[in-house]
């Protein structure tokens, strides 16, 4: 029982956001990737990235750099507040199958109009998104520094069910089966 007040008392067991990222795959229509661009660009203020192809796939009419994606990493205090809004889209109820083993959240939005605050544009027409919360704990910057990085600890990565009780505590979020 005291080791456990510890460990939630410990500031370096603390979950916290790292980024929230959004994507959109238009394959390689063109005017979708125009729209979904306009519709990122509407919901964050932020103008997203093309992703493009690396490789040839005929079958697909695929070719090397032809963009076929967007995406758009947002970090801090606009992460906080576009996340409430995007699991409200999803009536704050998610499954159990969208956390990974490291405790991220990813869920797909199949609408945008279903977004708080996001309003239908004839120029956009209806388009879905994904997003995805990676959440992390202090001390995960052992793994993306310059020297000598270093694997977090197993005790220190983040369980699915931490991943659970964070998101429910902190924005609502029930994980249940349907």
């Amino acid at each position: 029982m005291a080791t456990q007040k510890l460990i939630l008392m410990n500031p370096m067991r603390q979950i916290r956001i790292e980024k929230l990222t959004l994507n959109i795959g238009a394959g390689k229509d063109q005017a979708i990737l125009a729209k979904g661009e306009k519709l990122i660009e509407q919901l964050a203020g932020i103008r997203p990235v093309k992703t493009k192809t690396q490789k040839r796939i005929p079958a697909w009419g695929l070719r090397p750099g032809l963009p076929i994606g967007l995406k758009l990493t947002i970090r801090g205090e606009a992460a906080e507040k576009l996340i409430p809004r995007l699991l409200a889209a999803k009536s704050n109820k998610l499954k159990p199958s969208n956390l990974d083993e490291a405790g991220n959240v990813s869920f797909g939005i199949p609408e945008y109009i279903d977004i708080e605050g996001a309003k239908y544009d004839p120029e956009i027409g209806i388009i879905g998104l994904q997003a995805c919360i990676t959440l992390e704990r202090p001390g995960y910057r052992t793994k993306r520094r310059r020297v000598r990085p270093a694997k977090p600890g197993q005790q220190h990565v983040i369980a699915p069910e931490e991943a659970i009780a964070f998101m429910g505590e902190r924005f609502k979020t029930r994980f249940e089966e349907e």
